[in-house]
């Protein structure tokens, strides 16, 4: 009997339009959001797409990067803690060898996209940020069956000096 995938979570700051992001790029700023993101991810497989890599420029320290990527030449070779996948099943599986290695107790699955779409159905967790704006956006979270998740903990923090907007801390599991 085969041990049961390291579960996953979803980690995502969502405006209330839905907007992920424009052009490649956060479209806010929010400092505090992106501490929380190194406290939820650190020692943790971070489960991404190739753009919202290239967006980030590198990977992140104290975590192991899985970089998922319909581009055959696209390279992690020559990268610390950088790894890549040609699918998102095959990013799930050496996402779980990698986690089980560092005794993670979860992936994460940081986005873009599509590949929150391909994750949702099959998450564990959400941790989102909800920020308060209506940006003009080109990527979008997908649309969420609420009925499926029970809210754990909502945290509204005081706004930062370089938080652009209010934002709400806001973690659901899967009922």
């Amino acid at each position: 009997m085969s041990e049961a995938p390291l579960p996953l979570t979803i980690v995502a700051a969502i405006a209330r339009n839905g907007a992920l992001g424009k052009d490649n790029a956060i479209p806010w700023r929010a400092s505090s959001d992106l501490k929380r993101f190194r406290e939820i991810t650190w020692g943790r497989p971070l489960v991404m797409g190739r753009k919202t890599f290239q967006s980030i420029g590198k990977a992140l320290p104290g975590r192991e990067t899985i970089v998922v990527t319909r581009d055959r030449d696209f390279s992690a070779q020559e990268v610390e803690r950088l790894h890549t996948a040609h699918d998102f099943d095959e990013a799930l599986a050496l996402a779980d060898r990698i986690g089980r290695a560092m005794h993670a107790a979860e992936i994460i699955l940081a986005g873009g996209g599509e590949l929150y779409r391909l994750g949702l159905p099959r998450a564990e967790y959400l941790r989102l940020t909800l920020v308060d704006c209506e940006p003009e956006a080109d990527a979008f979270f997908p649309a969420i069956d609420w009925s499926q998740w029970k809210e754990l903990r909502r945290e509204t923090p005081e706004r930062g000096p370089k938080d652009e907007f209010g934002l709400d801390y806001v973690d659901y599991k899967r009922r």
